[in-house]
């Protein structure tokens, strides 16, 4: 049965990005009385502790929830490339990891870039991938709700574009000739995994007197969620 969120109420978001923080705002403009991150209510983010985009969404939106006793939203997401047995998938941080305590963006795409070329993965065919988002609403009485998008492509031979984050630059979705790193924010929310999982966010969770489902804009992230 579906669960809609009830209008007036506050929604708490498991993250504390600002750009997240005001793309869900809009998103929920008129149902919700305001979305809050996690440091406005003095929470910290749960450890993704989880082997799936489903499992650490969940582990996030329930950790809120109960915390602060709303309903709470929490995303996952990643890229899967099936050459790689869906590596890098959760585990984005390995990869990109730079051994001195930090992240390295440009150093996770040439990881990917590399195992590929070790497995003679030179066809497109065998450089498809997937972009993941999951969503996870969950209530303080334990019931979680999902949804899942999903964009399929190709790794590129090389690094193209500097737009977007993380592996943008490595990844050509299907019926495009640019990478996300090469497309404007319009040209990519076309394509976005993440504006497919909000569409059906909004279509399942908003209630139907609430506002027309709308293109959520593309937050500016960092490897944090």
């Amino acid at each position: 049965m579906t669960r809609h969120l009830t209008p007036g109420e506050p929604l708490v978001l498991a993250s504390d990005n600002p750009g997240k923080i005001n793309a869900v705002s809009r998103l929920t403009a008129g149902v919700v009385d305001k979305v809050l991150g996690l440091r406005k209510l003095r929470l910290t983010q749960a450890d993704e502790t989880g082997t799936t985009f489903e499992e650490n969404a969940t582990i996030k939106a329930l950790a809120a929830a109960k915390a602060s006793g709303r309903p709470a939203l929490a995303d996952d997401s990643g890229l899967e490339v099936a050459a790689l047995d869906n590596q890098p998938g959760v585990y984005m941080a390995d990869w990109t990891y730079d051994g001195k305590g930090g992240r390295d963006e440009a150093l996770g795409n040439a990881k990917i870039l590399d195992a590929l070329e070790k497995k003679g993965a030179t066809d497109p065919a065998q450089r498809k991938a997937t972009m993941v988002t999951v969503l996870a609403l969950a209530w303080p009485d334990g019931d979680v709700r999902m949804v899942r998008g999903e964009v399929t492509g190709t790794i590129a031979e090389l690094p193209r574009g500097s737009n977007g984050f993380g592996f943008d630059p490595i990844f050509q979705p299907d019926g495009a000739d640019k990478t996300f790193g090469e497309m404007n924010d319009d040209e990519k929310r076309g394509y976005s995994a993440r504006t497919r999982a909000f569409e059906q966010f909004v279509a399942n969770h908003l209630p139907p007197t609430g506002p027309a489902p709308v293109r959520e804009q593309e937050p500016r992230r960092t490897l944090a969620h």
